[in-house]
């Protein structure tokens, strides 16, 4: 890896077309057609203070598309998963699932601080394992795969990674619990959820769900989500905005 093998210089030894850069596309499951933009999405700018000759630029032009095309394809999920929050949630959502720690991590998933290259004075700083830099060469390296491969191979790139971190998102609210707590507390019932509906194709399938009372028709609330579980708790959540809204309907 980069870290690993370069000489005394801190000049890489490999090359693009070498093994470490294969273990890297084999990693996330993509092989670049112009492998001078995975290389570039790899470039910190403290290299070039180091390294002026080299032929390529840094990483931050790519860094922008990525942080572009990422802002889009997250939009566009919690758009699918959450149809009925409004743009302030929505938005909300959006920057809990693209914050830095989140990016962070997923480029130590796949170890891309080894790949990167970086100045001496940086790597001996931890840069490789800086959560800023991290995060700004996961987003350089979104940007590459764009211009390389287009729009579709970043969706399937970022696709559950996105999703596994929209239902950590949802857990931190638990809001079939507060649910409980409230109709326990003014009816002593535990409310029932019952999947209502399903749709879409089995990879993209959206559940709608109800939560009622038992032995009472009127459903309290109801949600959809991509999973039976995130569809619960968007079921518990529309039943708890009802229910905070009954004493200022009764006052009108």
């Amino acid at each position: 890896m980069a870290n690993e093998q370069a000489d005394a210089t801190n000049t890489p030894t490999f090359t693009i077309h070498h093994s470490p850069f294969t273990i890297l596309q084999e990693v996330i499951g993509y092989r670049f057609r112009n492998p001078a933009l995975l290389e570039q999405a790899l470039v910190h700018r403290s290299y070039l203070h180091e390294y002026p000759e080299h032929p390529l630029g840094s990483n931050e032009r790519l860094e922008f598309l990525g942080d572009a095309v990422l802002g889009y394809l997250s939009a566009l999920d919690l758009f699918a998963s959450y149809p009925a929050k409004g743009e302030g949630e929505l938005s909300e959502l959006r920057s809990a699932l693209i914050r830095r720690e989140n990016l962070a991590a997923w480029a130590e998933q796949i170890n891309l601080g080894d790949y990167l290259f970086i100045s001496r004075g940086e790597a001996a700083a931890g840069g490789r394992s800086k959560a800023r830099v991290l995060a700004n060469a996961f987003e350089a390296l979104l940007g590459a795969m764009l211009m390389d491969g287009g729009l579709d191979v970043v969706a399937n790139f970022l696709g559950s990674r996105l999703r596994e971190v929209e239902e950590a998102v949802a857990r931190q609210t638990n809001y079939k619990g507060l649910l409980q707590q409230t109709i326990q507390a003014s009816h002593k019932l535990t409310p029932a959820y019952h999947i209502v509906a399903s749709s879409g194709p089995d990879s993209d399938k959206l559940f709608t769900a109800e939560v009622r009372l038992p032995s009472q028709e009127a459903a309290l609330g109801s949600g959809v989500g991509r999973n039976k579980q995130l569809a619960e708790q968007a079921a518990a959540e529309d039943a708890l905005m009802k229910l905070q809204g009954e004493p200022a309907s009764a006052e009108e």
